[in-house]
């Protein structure tokens, strides 16, 4: 699916914390991962995405348009999380990294997202991307916030009311950055 590489991760990561493994998605993943995705769009609270989407589109911007897409997935074989990564901009920008992160409601708190991150950071490094930037991680979303500031995540930016919160009306959304290489970020 996608413009995916073979396996940017080279392998699984499992973790003796919790039987839990991210692998590339399989085309058979689909079903279970908009399972997962559709009451993230629909709520609009933390991606910009019409909370209208589309079962179709959502796959376009989810799947076809990253070059990877990871999936973690429980013991019993659900499908609990996902990540995608692309280049962040065209040419001359391609060398940072983009990626989105969504972790069932009923498996939050379990540390999955710190994994997801963690995995993208160093999938990100394998595929040759320089850093990695969020562009609107929404100010309210204060999980993530968190998650991504423990993972060395840096906010370079405040964007005063760029989120249109499906609740909250007008929110600001920050932007942040971090190396992936030794030395100051790109």
């Amino acid at each position: 699916m996608g413009r995916q590489s073979p396996d940017p991760t080279s392998a699984p990561l499992t973790s003796p914390r919790s039987p839990l493994q991210i692998r590339s998605l399989e085309a058979s993943d689909w079903p279970a991962l908009w399972t997962l995705l559709e009451p993230v769009f629909r709520a609009g609270e933390t991606f910009p995405h019409d909370p209208a989407i589309s079962e179709a589109k959502a796959q376009v911007a989810w799947v076809e348009q990253s070059q990877a897409v990871m999936v973690a997935v429980d013991a019993a074989g659900a499908v609990v999380g996902t990540y995608y990564l692309r280049p962040n901009s065209l040419a001359l920008g391609a060398h940072v990294a983009n990626a989105g992160y969504v972790v069932a409601e009923h498996c939050r708190r379990q540390g999955i997202g710190s994994r997801l991150c963690q995995h993208s950071l160093q999938a990100a490094r394998r595929l040759g991307f320089r850093a990695m930037q969020f562009n609107l991680v929404v100010s309210t979303n204060t999980a993530g916030l968190r998650c991504w500031q423990r993972h060395g995540f840096q906010i370079v930016g405040t964007l005063p009311g760029a989120f249109r919160h499906r609740t909250l009306g007008y929110v600001d959304a920050l932007v942040m950055i971090q190396s992936l290489v030794e030395g100051p970020t790109p």
